[in-house]
């Protein structure tokens, strides 16, 4: 099982024009082939059809396809996601570090905006930072941005580099904080020091990757209040969906909830609506 087969329908009302920032597409295989190096191996098939009608059960009307480990550089099935929902969703590619203007071209004109690294152990570690931030002055020249799936250890050793870059820079979950360790937790407050330039963006997201209590996800909280509170205009969203490399699978309709309890009605136009418009420019 990968994902909620019967999620609650939320309580909340999302305003109009929610994006949910981070989620991926898987196969279906037959079509899509996962990538033979892939880190992991999906329980099953999470394609664009499930995705689509998940999001018009939650309420979500803008999303952002983020390509997963298990296709690799291969693209093809988020793009296939953005070809149907052009302009209400955009896409964060894979790509190499020495990846050429014409694939990024190619890309850009499928409905892509941004190039994301894992540099986290489980998905295989990433580049040299250097490559990267190499590449993102290829970036620059799209008005796309890096996204990094980082472990809290990484983000004071990367901080002096990363403000070079010439791109926004978002990082994935929250610095995929182990919610245990508390709000004062070196990788906690070295992204909370990092957030203060303005070039750098978070995911308010994987709140139940956070948890060491499991479900309602509450000791992860404080972490999402306090980046919402603090960096409120710099903050998106993500369901994660559909939750890969996770022992219980979370409701879907539970995580849009739990928004409430991090982010009041102001602050939620601006992590769903106002902040994802400004960051990846959706066209509708």
């Amino acid at each position: 099982m990968s994902y909620h087969d019967n999620p609650t329908e939320p309580k909340l009302k999302l305003p109009a024009g929610a994006c949910d920032a981070h989620f991926h597409v898987f196969g279906p295989k037959d079509r899509f082939p996962y990538a033979k190096d892939a880190p992991y191996t999906p329980a099953r098939d999470a394609p664009k059809e499930v995705l689509i009608d998940r999001h018009l059960f939650l309420g979500i009307e803008r999303g952002v396809v983020v390509q997963s480990a298990v296709h690799g550089f291969d693209n093809s099935a988020a793009a296939d996601l953005l070809a149907e929902k052009k302009g209400s969703y955009v896409g964060v590619a894979l790509v190499a570090p020495n990846a050429d203007m014409a694939e990024l071209k190619k890309l850009h004109q499928q409905g892509f905006r941004g190039a994301r690294f894992n540099f986290v152990q489980h998905l295989g570690g990433g580049p040299a930072l250097s490559d990267v931030l190499k590449l993102s002055s290829k970036l620059a020249s799209l008005n796309w941005h890096l996204q990094l799936h980082v472990e809290p250890s990484m983000i004071l050793k990367m901080s002096t580099e990363l403000k070079f870059s010439p791109v926004p820079v978002v990082i994935d979950h929250m610095g995929r904080i182990d919610a245990s360790r508390g709000l004062d937790q070196p990788g906690f407050t070295h992204l909370l020091k990092l957030m203060e330039d303005k070039r750098f963006w978070v995911k308010v997201s994987g709140l139940e990757r956070a948890s060491r209590q499991g479900a309602p996800y509450a000791d992860a909280v404080p972490f999402a209040r306090k980046l919402v509170a603090e960096f409120g205009e710099r903050c998106v969203w993500g369901s994660d969906w559909p939750h890969p490399n996770l022992d219980a699978v979370p409701d879907d309709g539970a995580l849009v909830d739990l928004i409430v309890e991090f982010a009041g009605e102001a602050q939620r136009q601006a992590l769903l609506v106002d902040n994802p418009q400004k960051l990846y420019r959706f066209d509708s």
